[in-house]
């Protein structure tokens, strides 16, 4: 079982940044596949960035923050981060952090909510115009 808890989320003003953390517990966390997801009021869950496990350490990104988001891990420290530059309001939303357990398919499902086996209690990224 592994719990995740995500921080650093808060109030920014356009332009600004944000450096959110998810700590990961439990052993193997170098192994899994982590992925950034967000939600906005009425809106779906969507992807934001993920990287594979240490072995490979891919990383992708969804087109909307390509540029502007950066994700990392520290498996020493059992921790993923999301550095978030040039935010802009439509990045308001609740972020999660997320793990996925099978690395040998992370490659192609990285994107898929569905496919990840645990899930942080979000945190709150709110960007003001």
């Amino acid at each position: 079982q592994v719990q995740l808890r995500e921080s650093g989320g808060g109030l920014v003003q356009a332009g600004g940044s944000l450096r959110l953390s998810c700590a990961a517990s439990g052993r193997a966390f170098s192994y899994y596949g982590m992925g950034w997801f967000r939600q906005a009021p009425g809106k779906e869950r969507e992807f934001v960035a993920a990287i594979s496990w240490s072995g490979s350490s891919s990383i992708y990104y969804a087109d909307s923050v390509k540029g502007r988001f950066t994700i990392s891990r520290d498996d020493a420290k059992n921790t993923v981060y999301l550095q978030m530059d040039i935010l802009k309001p439509e990045d308001t939303a609740v972020y999660y952090c997320a793990a996925d357990r099978s690395y040998l398919t992370f490659d192609v499902n990285f994107g898929r909510a569905a496919k990840y086996d645990y899930w942080g209690q979000g945190t709150q990224v709110t960007v003001s115009s």
